[in-house]
Parts: structure tokens; C-alpha cells; sequence
């Protein structure tokens, strides 16, 4: 009986997995870390959240910047800290997928007249001892997987918040420049009421100086409400409230690198480094390893071996022991193992899915950043510097008395209208790189946050006069 206890015991510790000290999050902050450069913390304790805390307050103390806002929302979001407890409970069920169920004992009091008898019996669970290396392994790439989706949903939101990023600083941006535009047909429309009020102005002169400034004005509300939503939804990516939601952000989109970069093999890229098929394919390996433990549990429910000491008096005491062998017999485990290959072969195409998925996003992707890059550089050195010379040219006309102050304010106006079209395509530039990099890092990059589209600017008025 100690030999076999010392078997048992020597087979029971050989399996047994124990807790990370981090949880399994080492891999997810590597695999962060390694594709946007920010640090993912989770939060655990007490000591983890002060720590947090004072390394938002110390970002937000400056202004804003792309990769400082990813960093914020790392460390700050509670919906992201709540997806890390899935990985937690994969590595629970590993833990327990490893630990034997343990031995069953018993205990029988038996009276026969002046006779007692005691019955005592142990039984070890053979065959869940023998499946622990199996299920310990399918266990491991559940947790494998789970950590792979936690990386996933990380650099989604770091992802996400550099486009909401690009959004509020636009947004930012647009409502100076349509406040411009504003002042600018407020002048305009004063200057034509006062002339048609004196008989030098026409009034349909004066109503569509009139329209253009209630146009922009109304324009102006829009943008502005934009700007409160774009700023919002930053916030809401970074988990801030209360006090820290005054954060600062620049003044302007940073400007258009000097050179698109190449297609390169992204579509190998994106099969190697993307999370999602990471994902699937370690999915289907487990699936595959669950399978031989169905196929080798599928004619046996139980296996049972016991060790038996009886003692009835005034006899010796009896020693044995006991194989339970439950074999079922209207159920041979075709079903159960019908479903395994069903599931594996559900995740097989799934995987072949994720590949083709991956190859697809990352094409479009790219055409997008090539177009965008594009066309926020012939904005940048075509439009602008047209704009730019009109200008010029038309402040020179009317130093010399050629063109009315009516034809300097319209292309006033359309000046700013042209700057803040390069902003908003200089803003679509860096959602559709945030884009790329999803595509090529994490997983489907999705809609573009905050919208790409230009907001209609009403038509200069006044501008033949």
C-alpha cells in the first residue's frame, strides 16, 4: 500500500502546474511593448493602481501627444484591465486542468448480531491520473490563446486611441479655422448692410453676403459640436474623468513625413504578427489536442483502482485490492467524438478565414494610406501655396485700388477653407496609418474613428463682385 501511495504521489507532483507570479501578462506587455512601443500595465493591487495613477497624472501634466495618449489609455482604461481577468481564469483552469481530483475513501460499519465488521476502501481515479498530461496541455493553449487575445484587445485600444487622437486634434484645429471663416463673413455681411443701408449695394449683393454668413454660422455650431465629440470619445479611450478631463492638446497635427512607405511583403508581415490568427492557430491546436483525449476517454468513463482493508471480529483483518472499470453500454462515444472533429475542423476553416481576412485588410489598408498620403501632399504642395499666391496677389490688387474689400474678404474665406481642407485630409492620413498598423499588428482596423469626410463648407459669397 506505500508503494503504490508513493506512485501515485510521484505522478500527482510530476503534472501539477502552479500560478505565474504576473499571471501569464508577460507576454501580452512583450508583445505590446514590441509593436506600439507604450507599456501595458495590470492592475492587481492596490500598490499597481496608486502606481498608475501617478503615471497618468505625471502624462497629463504636459500636453498630449499621439503616443502619450496610447500610453494613458494602457494603464488607465478599466473596460481593457476587465479583459485581462479572461486570462486569468485560463490560467485557473490550467492550474486545475494539472491537479489530480484526488482519491475517494470509505468507511462501512457492519453489525451481525455480537459481530462488527469495519470496511475501509480507497480508490484512485486511474484514467483522470493517466488524460492530466493530455488536458494540462489543451489547458496551456487555451491560456495561450487567451493571452493572445488579451494582446489583441490592448493594441486594439492603443490603436483606437491614436485615431480618436488625430480626430480631437483636427477637430481642434477645424474650429479655429471655421471661426476664421465666421469673423470673416460676419465682416462681410456688416460691411454690405451698411452699404445697401446708403444706396451703394444691391440687395441681392447684401443677401448673399447675408446667407454666407448665416451659412458659417451654422457651420461653425456643427464643427464646434464635433469637436466636443471627438474630444469625448479621446476620453473615453484614456478612462479619464473628473479633474484630469482639462488635459491640453497641440495645437496642430503633426506634419506629413517626408516619404510614404513601401508596400514591402505586408501580407507575410500580417500573417506573422497578427493577434487574431496567432489567435486561431493556437485555437485549433488545442482543439487537436482535446480531441486524442476524447478518443482515448471514449469507450472508458471511469477507471478506477482501490485499495481494501476489512476488519471483522474476532477474525484477521482482510487486505486487498479493487479495479473499477465503468464501461457504458448504450453510449460508445461516436457522438462525442464525431463533435470533437467537427469543432476542429470549424477552427481549421476559421484560421483559413483569419489568413484570407488578414491578407485583404492589410491590401485595402494600404491603398487607403497610399491615397490618403497622397492626397494631403498635393494639398500641402499644390492647393496651400496656390491659395497662398491668390492671396498675395489679390491684397496687392486691392493696395491698388483694382479689387473691393467684398473680393479681399471672399478670398479670405476661401484661403481658410483650403487650409482646413488640408487638415482634414492630413488628419484621414494618420487614421488610415493607424489603420495599417492595426491590420498589420492586431486585428481588423474596423471603421475609421471619427470619420474621414470633410464637413461641407458653405460657398464663398461675394466672390465675382
Amino acid at each position: 500500500m506505500k508503494s503504490a501511495c508513493v506512485m501515485f504521489g510521484a505522478a500527482l507532483l510530476a503534472g501539477c502546474v502552479s500560478f505565474s507570479e504576473d499571471g501569464g501578462f508577460g507576454v501580452v506587455g512583450d508583445a505590446v511593448k514590441s509593436r506600439t512601443g507604450q507599456e501595458a500595465v495590470w492592475v492587481r493591487s492596490d500598490k499597481d493602481g496608486d502606481s498608475v495613477r501617478f503615471r497618468v497624472k505625471e502624462l497629463l501634466a504636459q500636453p498630449l501627444t499621439a503616443e502619450s495618449a496610447m500610453q494613458i489609455a494602457l494603464l488607465n482604461n478599466p473596460g481593457l484591465q476587465a479583459s485581462y481577468a479572461e486570462m486569468g481564469i485560463a490560467e485557473a483552469d490550467l492550474v486545475q486542468a494539472s491537479r489530480w481530483s484526488g482519491p475517494t475513501f470509505s468507511f462501512a460499519r457492519l453489525r451481525r448480531g455480537d459481530e462488527i465488521e469495519y470496511e475501509r476502501s480507497v480508490f484512485f481515479n486511474l484514467l483522470g491520473l493517466i488524460s492530466i498530461p493530455l488536458s494540462t496541455k489543451a489547458e496551456r493553449q487555451r491560456f495561450e490563446s487567451a493571452q493572445a487575445r488579451a494582446a489583441g484587445e490592448a493594441l486594439k485600444l492603443a490603436l483606437e486611441t491614436r485615431k480618436a487622437f488625430f480626430s480631437a486634434v483636427a477637430a481642434e484645429e477645424g474650429v479655429r479655422y471655421m471661426e476664421q471663416v465666421k469673423l470673416a463673413a460676419e465682416a462681410s455681411a456688416d460691411l454690405a448692410r451698411r452699404m445697401a443701408a446708403v444706396g451703394n449695394w444691391s440687395k441681392l449683393n447684401q443677401a448673399r453676403e447675408q446667407v454666407f454668413y448665416a451659412e458659417a454660422t451654422a457651420q461653425f455650431a456643427r464643427i464646434k459640436q464635433a469637436r466636443v465629440a471627438a474630444r469625448e470619445r479621446l476620453t473615453r479611450q484614456m478612462g479619464l474623468w473628473g479633474e484630469d478631463l482639462r488635459f491640453a492638446l497641440p495645437e496642430r497635427l503633426p506634419d506629413l513625413p517626408k516619404v510614404a512607405r513601401e508596400a514591402g511583403d505586408l501580407e507575410a508581415q500580417a500573417l506573422a504578427q497578427r493577434l487574431d490568427v496567432q489567435g486561431a492557430r493556437r485555437e485549433t491546436a488545442a482543439l487537436a489536442a482535446s480531441m486524442g483525449l476524447t478518443q482515448i476517454s471514449r469507450f472508458v468513463n471511469l477507471l478506477e483502482f482501490g485499495l481494501i482493508r476489512n476488519t471483522e471480529s474476532p477474525r484477521p483483518p482482510q487486505r486487498g485490492w479493487e479495479v473499477e472499470l465503468r464501461i457504458p453500454i448504450f453510449d460508445f462515444g461516436g457522438a462525442r467524438v464525431v463533435r470533437a472533429e467537427q469543432l476542429y475542423m470549424q477552427s481549421v476553416n476559421r484560421v483559413a478565414e483569419a489568413a484570407i481576412r488578414a491578407r485583404s485588410e492589410v491590401r485595402e489598408t494600404f491603398s487607403a494610406y497610399r491615397t490618403s498620403f497622397d492626397l494631403a501632399q498635393h494639398y500641402r504642395d499644390e492647393i496651400v501655396p496656390l491659395r497662398k499666391r491668390i492671396s498675395e496677389e489679390m491684397l496687392l490688387r486691392y493696395n491698388g485700388m483694382l479689387a473691393s474689400v467684398f473680393e479681399l474678404l471672399a478670398d479670405s474665406r476661401n484661403s481658410v477653407m483650403s487650409v482646413n481642407a488640408y487638415i482634414e485630409a492630413l488628419r484621414d492620413f494618420w487614421i488610415a496609418e493607424s489603420d495599417l498598423q492595426a491590420a498589420l499588428t492586431s486585428g481588423s482596423p474596423g471603421a475609421m474613428a471619427g470619420g474621414s469626410k470633410a464637413i461641407a463648407m458653405p460657398a464663398a459669397g461675394g466672390a465675382a463682385h
